[in-house]
């Protein structure tokens, strides 16, 4: 089984964030909601509603939220991406990678795991953004949720989802159900750093 042997390891071990200094995690959306709302940050959602269900080439462009407070994000994936009753995911079993223009100071989501037929079952998940932050837990449901808030003004540039099955599952598919945008107000934008941008064939699903 692909990563089978990498999952009975990570399961046994403590799921905690890997520290990165400036950026906290948060697995409630509650206190996500407050870090980015204290700090005047604009939020704005991609629910994925509006795309049309079925195979997508990479890479896949979309812009969210209005002129002055608004970003555009691109998705790819080896082997390209699937999209199916407003769940956003791969085509194979492989990563899936955001990427943000301008970069953003805060972003959370839905991060899950899906099999081919597009059903939400356990596994565990790692979530890590364009400067090496990241997250590692289990997930059960599309409710899941993880978010990032950066405290030292940088920004975000990316964020990549890996899923790895537990050991006897077949293969998974990182999915998002939801995701959520923290973005400076006009003008912050060119006072903030720029952070590094992180970066199977034939169709199956």
């Amino acid at each position: 089984m692909q990563n089978s042997i990498f999952g009975v390891i990570v399961l046994s071990a403590v799921v905690a964030p890997v520290a990165t200094a400036g950026i906290l995690v948060s697995t409630n959306k509650i206190i996500w909601d407050m870090q980015t709302a204290g700090s005047g940050l604009t939020t704005v959602t991609e629910t994925f509603d509006g795309i049309s269900d079925g195979f997508y080439a990479n890479p896949y462009t979309a812009s969210i939220g209005s002129v002055g407070s608004g970003m555009t994000w691109t998705a790819t994936a080896t082997g390209g991406l699937f999209v199916q009753s407003g769940l956003f995911s791969t085509n194979n079993p492989a990563d899936l990678t955001f990427t943000f223009s301008p970069g953003i100071q805060a972003v959370a989501g839905n991060f899950f795991a899906t099999n081919i037929d597009f059903a939400a079952v356990p596994a565990l998940f790692r979530v890590t953004l364009s400067d090496g932050t990241g997250y590692e837990g289990y997930a059960e449901a599309s409710s899941n949720f993880t978010g990032f808030y950066s405290t030292s003004g940088a920004t975000i540039t990316s964020l990549t989802v890996r899923v790895s099955p537990l050991q006897g599952q077949a293969n998974l598919y990182p999915t998002v159900d939801n995701l959520y945008f923290g973005i400076p107000t006009p003008g912050v934008f060119a006072l903030l750093g720029v952070a590094g941008v992180l970066g199977f064939g034939m169709r199956r699903r």
